[in-house]
């Protein structure tokens, strides 16, 4: 059974969010505020993460940094505003996604199971690449960049990249289709599942993650490029 974190400082949603998470066959776990949100997360190990963005103590912006740098965890952001800066801080900081109060229980299920499956195909996906079979097909190489498949590691100019899963997935993918363009949806569609339901913003911020790591000057891409008016493509000349 998977375990779902919920964290919100309010009774009443806290109550109503577990009663119909559990009648959906989830384990859940609580928490009122963001020092008992990151106790429970790294007792409880929970699968995914419900986090209200305005909480007593570490605020749920924070509390999302500091889970991240232990743990990929998917976490959907709860938020009482509907201001752009929170939803990108959000997505910039690792969030998988948000929805805005008050929100239909019924798009958040449906947000929740979309985000553990397409958690589970991605972990699965992994150990797939990982298993140390035959070579052939495993290194990918466009201009100056290698991705061992089998190794799931990435360099640069023979230097080692560290990047994170989903940026890995997402460079893997637009090697193996070099000098295609794909739209923001179609990336979410081929890369974090067909059944996610978040915002198309959090391709940009994955994006820019990239650039920052594989671009000689990341606000001068040469290498992944943006089409204006369409999305983006990975040029395989370079700069």
């Amino acid at each position: 059974m998977e375990t779902i974190l919920i964290v919100d400082d309010e009774p009443t949603l806290l109550d109503t969010l577990k009663y119909n998470l559990v009648k959906a066959g989830y384990n859940v776990r609580t928490a009122e505020d963001g020092l008992e949100a990151l106790q429970t997360a790294r007792t409880a190990q929970p699968n995914l993460i419900l986090l209200d963005l305005m909480l007593p103590g570490l605020d749920g912006i924070e509390v999302c940094r500091l889970l991240r740098r232990e743990s990929d965890v998917p976490i959907i952001m709860l938020t009482a505003r509907d201001e752009e800066i929170d939803k990108v801080l959000g997505l910039e900081l690792g969030a998988d996604d948000y929805v805005t109060k008050p929100f239909s229980l019924r798009e958040l299920l449906a947000r929740v199971k979309a985000l553990l499956r397409r958690n589970e195909v991605a972990r699965t996906r992994t150990l797939i690449e990982s298993e140390p079979t035959s070579p052939k097909g495993s290194i990918l190489r466009v201009a100056n960049l290698l991705l061992d498949m089998n190794q799931h590691r990435a360099s640069r100019d023979g230097v080692e990249l560290n990047l994170k899963p989903r940026e890995f997935e997402l460079l893997a993918f637009l090697m193996l289709n070099q000098g295609q363009v794909f739209s923001r949806e179609q990336l979410l569609d081929k890369v974090w599942g067909y059944e996610y339901v978040g915002d198309s913003r959090t391709v940009d911020v994955h994006v820019r993650w990239l650039r920052e790591k594989i671009e000689v000057d990341p606000s001068d891409p040469h290498l992944l490029e943006t089409v204006r008016g369409v999305g983006y493509r990975l040029n395989g000349s370079g700069k």
